[in-house]
């Protein structure tokens, strides 16, 4: 070859190195403008949205513990998996009207600090109670909880019986969810949510900030997209949200069997069958599913002398906002009660 042609092609080298460095470069830059981005954004949220309520260490970490209204006994909303304080929307103010309210967010949620023990339910509940006695806030309590929170409350409630005075479980998660739904999820080759170390670097790349209307599509109602991203979407969130599910199993099993003799207890199960279709779950396998979740409502009926189930005819799995009066005079009845 000869010296004119070694030259054009170490020339068309180097052009080519140029173009892809200035390619990686531009990649770089975008990249790391949104990550710049998100972290001016979250630290002009934690100004924005300071917390309503009073942060309370717990021991070497602080839960938000959110009081209104006055009176006896005291509420207490416990929020499902991936939700807050802030998922219950005006529940809280309605039951003010007539009692002690009390919302708040578990360790990593929120405005919680992470915590420095693992998720499982006996901790979650310990936390708690902990807030509740260093806030002077005693009982008696009625338990109101959502979803994996329903699970929360029971334990709450086999923990510190003589404290509880009702308990209110809003399509919460049957004892035996994962054991009689593993078989199934894994036939379909299920995967769940994406990984929470996915999900910290959509956030902290400013991606999910960004593009929130799609990566949030089907997930977090329109209305509440704003207070997640800026007050919900943090590190702490995902990790927390992650191990609560690993370790939720402990938690089915400090429940199962579970007796607690006279105690009011209302199971609110949703009536619209939830879509597992839109999760990629055949209509059979779907079908299963609810026919399980359904099931454990019904057998929730046992864990209580004084149970009553209410079927919530309009709602799906979010009944606190599909018929959110019906939640409040499901409480309130017990109340009266």
């Amino acid at each position: 070859m000869s010296r004119v042609s070694l030259r054009k092609k170490s020339s068309k080298i180097i052009k080519w190195k140029r173009i892809l460095l200035i390619f990686v470069s531009v990649i770089m830059f975008i990249i790391g403008s949104g990550f710049v981005y998100e972290w001016i954004s979250s630290e002009q949220a934690e100004g924005n949205y300071p917390p309503p309520g009073k942060l309370v260490d717990v021991g070497g970490y602080r839960l938000h513990i959110h009081k209104i209204g006055t009176g006896s006994p005291t509420i207490i909303v416990e929020a499902g998996s991936g939700e807050t304080s802030l998922s219950w929307r005006d529940i809280p103010d309605q039951l003010a009207k007539s009692a002690t309210v009390v919302s708040y967010d578990r360790a990593g949620y929120a405005w919680s600090e992470k915590a420095n023990r693992e998720r499982t339910g006996a901790n979650v509940v310990s936390e708690l109670h902990a807030a509740l006695k260093k806030e002077g806030i005693d009982g008696p309590y009625i338990l109101v909880g959502h979803s994996l929170g329903g699970m929360y409350a029971r334990l709450f409630a086999q923990t510190y019986r003589d404290e509880v005075t009702g308990l209110v479980l809003v399509d919460a998660r049957p004892e035996n969810d994962e054991r009689d739904t593993k078989a199934i999820y894994e036939q379909e080759k299920f995967v769940g949510n994406p990984s929470a170390t996915v999900l910290k670097l959509l956030k902290m790349s400013g991606s999910l900030r960004l593009f929130q209307d799609v990566l949030l599509e089907g997930l977090v109602a329109k209305e509440d997209r704003e207070r997640f991203i800026n007050v919900i979407a943090k590190p702490s969130f995902f990790e927390a949200k992650e191990e609560e599910g690993k370790l939720a199993n402990s938690t089915e099993d400090a429940i199962r069997g579970q007796n607690l003799n006279t105690l009011p207890v209302r199971v609110i199960a949703r009536g619209v069958p939830q879509d597992y279709a839109k999760a990629g779950i055949s209509e059979d396998n779907g079908k299963r599913l609810e026919d399980i979740w359904q099931a454990g409502q019904r057998e929730m009926l046992t864990i209580s002398t004084a149970s009553q189930l209410i079927v919530a005819k309009k709602s799906g799995h979010m009944v606190i906002h599909d018929e959110p009066s019906l939640v409040v005079d499901t409480i309130l009845s017990l109340l009266e009660r």
